[in-house]
């Protein structure tokens, strides 16, 4: 089979164009990824029976702790490896060619926010930055390149110069975005209170063990407060991963053309379930092309009618992970 090329992937415009895709996706990987084929073997799938998108075998996001999971016998050009607490197994997701992120990461902001370079991007990530391997980390890095923003840059504990910087790019009407994991900006907005109604201000998820998690409502309240804002958007994406989906308000997610959401019943793994029922979340994720697209994770969530969806927990004695774990 053969393995579809960025220009595929990347311009997909149709339902129909995703499931053609996707399933040439999965013949590759069930032939190419000898973890994946093992693990479609074992369920007595025949690749010639998967003809539908519902029929793909979703491989469980934990063999990404213990095992490599490619579909290439190319090195990797970079290794992400996930956060996680003291003793904690973490996942690693070996990366052949880092320009199918690149292309991924870009492209979805696009869609979703417009051109990076209207932006000043202003990253307050003091967990990912004091850590190696965080794809995090490597996107907005990027966007800090990328919108050729002098002002652009990181933030760790500085909050008096991320907060000069925020007064600044308000004076100058300059659009901002101000990407965070969730206890950095409740620390920020304890201390300094803004009334900038055009920024843009995106939490990834995650106390990081630091502070008592709170449920979405009361954490967008308590930060919309803060920056003088009327709402919080969100990015839905994990080391596992090589695209992201984005909320602009109420947790409510929309993915890019060639990612997206199932939901599988809690009880049968192997059962999907249709709209407006809670159950585990699959990801396709089609950028995922040299390592497996097809992932069955520990997140709880909901799809609804349009597409869009929903994350409104984990499974029990799941390890906790970084983003968008908000119970609403």
């Amino acid at each position: 089979m053969v393995k579809p090329d960025k220009q595929q992937v990347f311009s997909i415009g149709s339902q129909t164009a995703f499931s053609e895709t996707a399933l040439q996706v999965f013949r590759y990987q069930a032939e190419h990824n000898g973890l994946y084929k093992q693990f479609v073997d074992g369920l007595s799938v025949r690749l010639e029976d998967v003809s539908s998108i519902d029929r793909i075998p979703f491989l469980p996001v934990e063999f990404f702790k213990a095992h490599n999971v490619v579909a290439t016998t190319g090195k990797p050009q970079i290794t992400f490896t996930s956060s996680g607490t003291t003793g904690m197994i973490t996942s690693s997701h070996h990366v052949s060619d880092v320009s199918w992120y690149e292309e991924s990461f870009r492209k979805a902001f696009e869609i979703f926010y417009g051109a990076i370079k209207q932006y000043t991007v202003l990253a307050l990530l003091p967990a990912y930055l004091e850590r190696e391997g965080s794809s995090l980390i490597y996107m907005a890095q990027d966007m800090i390149n990328q919108s050729g923003n002098a002002d652009s840059g990181f933030y760790l504990y500085n909050h008096q110069d991320l907060y000069q910087t925020l007064l600044r790019q308000q004076a100058n009407a300059k659009p901002t975005l101000l990407i965070g994991v969730t206890f950095a900006l409740l620390d920020f907005v304890e201390n300094y209170k803004l009334d900038f109604p055009e920024l843009i201000v995106m939490e990834t998820g995650g106390m990081k063990g630091r502070r008592k998690e709170m449920i979405r409502e009361e954490l967008h309240q308590t930060l919309c407060a803060g920056f003088g804002v009327k709402h919080i958007h969100s990015e839905y994406g994990m080391t596992e991963l090589l695209s992201q989906a984005y909320s602009k308000g109420d947790g409510i997610f929309n993915c890019p053309p060639w990612m997206r959401i199932l939901t599988r019943d809690t009880n049968d793994p192997l059962t999907l379930i249709g709209t407006g029922k809670t159950g585990g979340v699959n990801i396709i994720d089609l950028a995922n092309i040299n390592s497996c697209s097809f992932i069955a994770t520990q997140d709880l969530g909901k799809i609804y009618p349009d597409g869009s969806f929903e994350i409104l927990g984990r499974f029990d004695n799941s390890d906790i992970r970084g983003c968008n774990l908000l119970v609403s």
